[in-house]
């Protein structure tokens, strides 16, 4: 109860001599900055809703429209001029308003003003609507030498002219983007057929032409009517059933099977100390948090052009996944001024503001350091506590149930829901090393699973700083997609690393540092390697969260850890570093940097495999309001034909580069498929429902949607933010980050291009399956970029 009681801002006694009152000024300030902030907040969102909700027209054109209508129908009267400026509209309005002059005159002409301006911005939006659903921009040849068509000419020329004279805020283009197109049935079967014909025979690809035709004539017309329906109704026709049925309603284990994870810029080393590595980290995604509140992301825009969708932003913080028996589900709180640290088994909560105000990095620091030097021993079950949400998602929503919904469990455990991020302070020390690829391995899997207990899996993202200061990260992906919490990540790494240079003035919260061969010296950090700047207060000191674990719960969570610790067990994780070429030799052979990754995947794979396989290949559909993902499948017809005859030794290698090209371009194609609402895996899914609800069995779509994935790969995406530019700092490059096997006997493949010369893949699949390893895929990865570099080298030296 001594928690309860220091909790208590006031109190009163009356006794004879009347009545006394106690109070504590100290709580009762926070209670005020507390109050004050959230008002705050809660206007500066108002009025943020409201600019963007009028982009791309904004309030001061409202407010210069009715001052010009104003003056220029007063004038009418000044200088008895005959033109209406409201051609009749104000004195219609006159005769329904009981006001004296000039009264009547000013709020008719307001109000006519106020009409002619709504209907000019609902043109606006409308027509920058229609703009952006033209695609045929997608679809052009870039480079050098390339001309872009008349109509792409004349639709930049429409779209700067409408968006040149406002500055947009990250959701100021929401309400303008089109909704994701429902492509027909009869062109996704084809798609669908056509990229099925090179990992079937001819008996079993007329087995499956016949399945899909009966499908189209069939059932599939019923259930592409009612799909139509929801493509009409709903912003977008895929995403709440793929969050749904593809993320929530799982019931395995999210750890490894859904989570990703990422990595520090792994040749850089700003400090060895592990309190201000985190309190610069941690304060650096608090900056992106108030810049996603205040709106002043810069939305991301496609070819400096086509913004894309920014809903998935607004949960990356003070968001967790909640456990249920059938279908678990994503909280988002509104605001959190603390995290939760995790160390020696212990978890703190841990404020990062006092009196309203973000504290300082110096400040955090010594929050952190406070927690370092807490020699307190972890409760029975605590240290392993975490472990309820790396295992079975029902035993752990029957324990949240039974053990965590009163009392000080459910105190603790809201601290931990409600917290900005969990922040994990780990006891080992991982790092880079050139010749010994091992400790990036080590690093990948501290980051994807750790000990399977000592991550909150459930929360949208954990920051893990390990004991030598290196960072990473561990993100939940059912309330976003990577693209997003790579954002967020480059932006801390940015913070914490990248020169600014004479933009110093204008990013004032960035920091110079200066490169020498074996020491890197920050502003951020000290010549011990402690964060710079002032400590201002005393910040208030974190609190040990308390648990009540019975035998029972104990049994509970060592059952759940036991689930983890099989599965993590079983992970074989490679991260290779292919340091040779990277996108620079790619352009060089006008190629796609994605698609020449592709092949050599494709490539690696077959030698690996000794055949073709279904392989999945993430893209976005965020040119659409709340778009997602969209499946690639980089094997195709004329990707097998280049990998055929890669392996056949008559071919010459001038056809080999011809075959390759042309692969290239096909899968380029089919990206851009995807990403314009014509592909194929996400209608096919959305179908399948249909066909569930209707209660309805078909052969066709119980077959699609069983086929395994042996190959699934992703690209990691970075340079979304301004401030990372490689070409200055070639050395602040992230690894990337990668995720764990979809299928038991096949690989997991994340790859970045990053920068000029380097190219990062984190190659995952399970040590239980006799037909994959890691450790050989990589090599055949790296295999197959030399040769394919050989092809084109073959040939200029001739």
């Amino acid at each position: 109860m001594a928690e309860a009681h220091s909790a208590v801002a006031f109190s009163f006694a009356i006794t004879h001599e009347g009545v006394h009152v106690n109070y504590d000024t100290e709580v009762l300030h926070v209670i005020w900055h507390s109050g004050v902030r959230t008002w705050r907040r809660s206007i500066r969102r108002f009025v943020n809703n409201i600019r963007c909700g009028v982009f791309p027209a904004s309030l001061s054109s409202l407010a210069l429209t009715v001052t010009g209508y104003n003056a220029m129908y007063l004038s009418r009267d000044l200088y008895g001029s005959n033109f209406d400026v409201s051609l009749g509209l104000v004195d219609l309005l006159k005769k329904h308003v009981k006001l004296e002059e000039p009264a009547k005159g000013i709020v008719c002409c307001t109000a006519s003003a106020f009409a002619v301006w709504c209907g000019v911005f609902i043109f606006m939006r409308y027509t920058l609507r229609l703009l952006f659903m033209y695609k045929g921009w997608m679809y052009e040849e870039r480079g050098r030498g390339r001309t872009m068509s008349k109509s792409s000419r004349l639709w930049v020329l429409a779209l700067k002219s409408l968006t040149w004279f406002s500055r947009p805020m990250l959701y100021s283009y929401q309400g303008a983007l089109p909704r994701l197109p429902l492509p027909a049935l009869k062109d996704t079967m084809e798609r669908y057929l056509r990229s099925v014909r090179p990992l079937m025979d001819d008996e079993n690809y007329s087995r499956m032409e016949k399945l899909a035709l009966d499908f189209q004539t069939g059932i599939g017309k019923k259930l592409q009517r009612y799909l139509v329906l929801k493509s009409w109704w709903a912003s977008n026709y895929v995403t709440d059933w793929w969050e749904e049925f593809v993320y929530l309603r799982g019931r395995s284990p999210i750890m490894v099977n859904s989570n990703f994870y990422g990595t520090d810029a792994i040749l850089l080393h700003p400090t060895h100390v592990q309190a201000a590595r985190a309190a610069n980290v941690a304060h650096a995604a608090f900056i992106f948090r108030r810049l996603i509140d205040n709106q002043q992301l810069e939305p991301i825009m496609a070819q400096n052009l086509v913004p894309l969708c920014s809903y998935q932003y607004d949960r990356t913080f003070n968001t967790t996944r909640i456990p249920g028996i059938q279908t678990d589900k994503i909280v988002h709180f509104s605001d959190s001024t603390h995290i939760v640290v995790y160390h020696a088994g212990r978890f703190f909560k841990m404020p990062c503001y006092y009196k309203g105000q973000l504290l300082t990095p110096k400040e955090l620091q010594i929050q952190f350091e406070r927690i370092l030097a807490d020699e307190s021993v972890p409760e029975k079950g605590e240290a392993n506590l975490g472990a309820l949400t790396a295992g079975e998602r029902k035993p752990w929503a029957e324990a949240r149930t039974k053990f965590f919904s009163k009392g000080i469990n459910q105190i603790s455990l809201a601290a931990i829901e409600k917290a900005a991020f969990v922040l994990v302070l780990e006891e080992d020390e991982y790092d880079y090393c050139e010749n010994d690829p091992s400790q990036l391995d080590r690093f990948g899997r501290a980051m994807l699973h750790g000990k399977g207990y000592d991550r909150w899996y459930d929360k949208s993202f954990n920051v893990i700083i390990m004991k030598n200061g290196r960072i990473g990260f561990n993100a939940e992906h059912s309330w976003a997609d990577a693209a997003v919490i790579s954002h967020l990540w480059e932006f801390v790494i940015t913070e914490d690393l990248i020169t600014v240079g004479a933009d110093a003035a204008v990013i004032s919260h960035l920091w110079e540092f200066v490169i020498t061969e074996d020491l890197i010296t920050s502003e951020r950090y000290d010549e011990n390697g402690n964060c710079t700047g002032k400590v201002t207060c005393d910040p208030p000191a974190p609190v040990r969260l308390k648990w009540d674990l019975n035998q029972e719960c104990l049994l509970a969570i060592d059952s759940s850890f036991r689930v983890a610790e099989a599965l993590l067990n079983d992970v074989d994780l490679r991260l290779y570093m292919h340091t040779s070429y990277g996108k620079g030799f790619m352009k060089s052979c006008r190629l796609s940097p994605d698609a020449f990754t592709q092949m050599a995947l494709q490539l690696a794979y077959y030698r690996d495999a000794g055949k073709f396989n279904l392989t999945y290949e993430a893209s976005m559909t965020r040119l659409f309001r709340d778009g997602r993902t969209e499946t690639v499948r980089p094997c195709t017809i004329e990707s097998a034909a280049w990998v055929n005859a890669m392996e056949d030794k008559a071919a010459t290698n001038e056809e080999r580069v011809k075959l390759l090209k042309a692969a290239c371009i096909q899968h380029q194609n089919a990206y851009r498929d995807a990403m314009c609402g014509k592909g194929i895996d996400r209608h096919l899914f959305c179908l399948y429902v249909i066909s569930k609800y209707l209660e309805v069995d078909n052969p066709f779509l119980n077959e699609v949607l069983s086929e395994p994935w042996r190959l699934s790969t992703s690209q990691t995406p970075h340079g979304q933010t301004s401030k990372m530019d490689l070409v200055k700092n070639p050395r602040c490059i992230s690894a990337g980050g990668g995720f764990g096997p979809v299928a038991d006997d096949g690989y997991g493949v994340s790859y970045i291009i990053a920068g000029e010369d380097i190219l990062f893949f984190h190659v995952s699949s399970k040590k239980s399956s006799p037909v994959t390893d890691s450790q050989r895929f990589a090599r055949q990865i790296e295999k197959a970029l030399m040769d394919m570099r050989y092809l084109f080298e073959s040939l200029a030296k001739k």
